[in-house]
């Protein structure tokens, strides 16, 4: 195995988390009828400005949520379509931001996520 692929398969998360936010993912989907996506990397600047562009690029849009998380940056920002916002406000997602970001200052990036997802799905309710 090249050093690349090495490389290519370490990350923030180990197999078991990488698996328990994929489920997370796909409940939150299915309870909700939208769609969420995390992002976890740099940003270019401004932020919220590229997670916004980043936000565009998905696949329906206007009922998606996006967490985008940069460790690096110290930046958490959560995007939500128009049709998304109208069932998670501003200050659903500030609420799970400010969870997400206890956890991460505690050195829980999983569980920051899972808490995140778990808390704006709940926000949105049942579709």
């Amino acid at each position: 195995m090249s050093q690349e692929s090495i490389d290519a398969l370490e990350g923030p998360f180990t197999t078991r988390q990488l698996l328990r936010l994929d489920h997370a993912l796909r409940i939150a989907n299915q309870q909700t009828g939208l769609s969420f996506s995390v992002y976890l990397g740099d940003l270019e600047e401004p932020t919220r400005d590229s997670a916004q562009a980043m936000h565009r690029r998905l696949d329906g849009a206007a009922t998606a949520v996006l967490i985008a998380a940069s460790p690096n940056q110290r930046v958490l920002e959560i995007v939500t379509g128009s049709e998304a916002r109208k069932r998670v406000s501003d200050r659903d997602a500030k609420l799970a931001a400010l969870s997400m970001a206890a956890a991460f200052a505690g050195g829980d990036l999983a569980g920051g996520v899972l808490a995140g997802l778990d808390q704006l799905a709940s926000h949105a309710g049942r579709s």
